[in-house]
């Protein structure tokens, strides 16, 4: 078991009012497992997604990544956490636009205290193993929606994480990128990699091998590929 959350709640302040925003989400993934969390706006998604990544804190509840306790870190040891054992994959990219698709990848590289020549040859590997061998020296302004988001997807693998965690992969891609980038993800994951999807999109969603659906804070159902229950 890589992740394992247990009765999670969250709550948000406004002013004297509560806000539930996840109401007791328990849920499993195991090592190279392939989940969509699938849910509209304002079912709680990427609340889950910001508890599962490190970013964010439950209310209460239980979470165990790769067997340590999350909620009894420190927030130095939560990022440290986070830095070691979850690559992000966000919409919008979030890629430096003054540095080169190279220095983008192995940034993640130099928080971890890797020295430069390691970081520039496990980045170089990375940018190869998502197919931009040849896009090395670019600048993220010289790349296309779909070349930039696999730039992303290169820098979230480059430490070798425990799990890609990717919220809306394909949300700023015309549709032909984003069949490319679900192809890549569909690959990944035959390669062993741990993919967590967040997405609301049905068609992106069914190309993982189980989906989770939340609506209201809540899931509701879970599914496998063909939708059938889990």
């Amino acid at each position: 078991m890589i992740l394992d959350l247990q009765n999670i709640f969250k709550d948000y302040q406004q002013d004297k009012l509560v806000v539930p925003v996840l109401k007791d989400i328990s849920l499993q993934v195991e090592e190279g497992e392939y989940v969509a969390i699938m849910g509209p706006s304002g079912s709680g998604k990427t609340t889950l997604m910001n508890i599962i990544g490190c970013l964010d804190r439950p209310t209460s509840g239980a979470y165990q990544l790769a067997g340590e306790d999350v909620l009894k870190c420190k927030d130095r040891e939560m990022s440290d956490l986070r830095l070691r054992s979850i690559g992000f994959v966000f919409q919008s990219f979030h890629l430096l636009s003054r540095q080169s698709a190279l220095d983008n990848v192995a940034l993640p590289l130099s928080y971890a205290g890797i020295k430069k020549k390691e970081r520039k040859e496990r980045a170089v590997r990375a940018l190869e193993r998502v197919g931009l061998g040849d896009r090395v020296t670019f600048k993220s302004t010289q790349l296309s929606g779909g070349q930039k988001q696999r730039v992303a997807i290169a820098r979230a693998m480059v430490n070798s994480p425990k799990i890609l965690l990717a919220d809306e992969p394909t949300g700023a891609l015309d549709s032909k990128s984003g069949e490319q980038i679900m192809e890549l993800f569909q690959k990944l994951n035959e390669e062993g990699v741990t993919i967590v999807m967040i997405t609301h999109d049905r068609n992106i969603a069914s190309r993982a091998k189980r989906i989770v659906h939340i609506i209201d804070g809540m899931i509701t159902e879970e599914s496998g590929r063909e939708g059938e229950n889990a």
